[in-house]
């Protein structure tokens, strides 16, 4: 049998509305979860509760860079916090040593909860980070090879 070795996490690229964004550091927080809802029957001679599947929820999505003289994103929070939610479909895509595409994941819906500045010390040699959190209602892989 051949060898199949795991994918890196550091070699990935994120899609807004079509619409690639380069440079970001970290993307943390893919995740789907499913409540399992408890049911018994008075006539049920099994002992215990029955697990039944509940609603599917989605966590947020944290998306790191480094603070540029790009501001869509920070344009794209302000709004949200203004009132006006704009809501983008978002591509996260896992690429090979090579830089194909092996796995995407696509968030519907999504819209930016929280935006965090960079942490600033004159001591320090470090890059001025932000970060950016996504909101979205739905995913889906659109593909897995």
């Amino acid at each position: 049998m051949a060898r199949v070795d795991p994918f890196a996490g550091y070699n990935f690229m994120i899609e807004l509305d079509g619409i690639t964004r380069a440079g970001f550091k970290d993307c943390s927080g893919l995740d789907s979860s499913q409540e399992a809802g408890t049911y018994r029957e008075g006539t049920d001679k099994h002992l215990g509760m029955r697990k039944i599947p509940g609603l599917v929820t989605y966590g947020n999505i944290t998306l790191t860079r480094g603070v540029t003289d790009d501001r869509k994103l920070w344009d794209w929070r302000e709004k949200a916090a203004k009132g006006t939610v704009e809501r983008h479909d978002i591509s996260v895509t896992l690429l090979d040593d090579t830089g194909a595409p092996h796995i995407t994941w696509n968030l519907f819906e999504a819209w930016p909860t929280k935006w965090t500045g960079p942490t600033l010390d004159a001591t320090a040699d470090a890059i001025a980070i932000e970060t950016l959190e996504i909101a979205f209602e739905r995913m889906e892989v659109d593909s897995w090879s």
